[in-house]
């Protein structure tokens, strides 16, 4: 795991470094020029034209705010659950799953406000791996998150929950 997020790191420090060069770099035209012995062929060099591109850079770069002041961002998620084998009744089964679908919406949310920290671990023995594990956390508070709509359908719970943002809730 920690090779392959080097690798990716590396792989678009080059790319990023292939675009500086691609703005260096000239362009040969070859075009074939009729003499009376036959055909010669005769090489030109132009300058390339600049291209507008728009890289993660350039994005990063740019001073538009992502959350402006007067429009609020509505994130919108879908949570699900399912009912464990042993309960008692189906209201127990019902209640069950939709608990755990509301704290997969949860979870969901504050995913997309807060982001996920990442950990992985490989162990390899004789050039082989032999035991690989990813884990993933979340710590957010999440507050006024406001259920949508709640769907139970063949022991799966689906809860749609939103959460309304405002500029004045990051400005702190």
């Amino acid at each position: 795991m920690k090779y392959s997020l080097i690798f990716a790191m590396l792989f678009s420090i080059s790319s990023l470094y292939g675009v500086e060069t691609a703005q260096e770099t000239k362009v040969q035209n070859v075009q074939p020029q009729k003499q009376s012995m036959g055909t010669v062929v005769a090489v030109e060099e132009q300058n390339v034209v600049e291209v507008e591109k728009k890289t993660m850079s350039n994005a990063q770069e740019s001073d538009e705010p992502i959350l402006e002041e007067s429009v609020p961002l509505i994130i919108s998620v879908v949570g699900q659950g399912v009912a464990p084998m042993n309960t008692q009744s189906p209201a127990q089964a019902y209640a069950l799953a939709k608990r755990a679908a509301i704290a997969d919406a949860y979870r969901l949310i504050a995913e997309k406000v807060k982001g996920v920290r990442v950990d992985g671990q490989d162990i390899i023995k004789n050039m082989m791996v032999k035991r690989s594990t990813v884990r993933t956390a979340v710590h957010a508070m999440v507050r006024n998150a406001n259920v949508v709509e709640t769907v139970f359908k063949e022991g799966l719970c689906e809860v749609e929950m939103e959460i309304t943002l405002f500029h004045s809730d990051f400005a702190q």
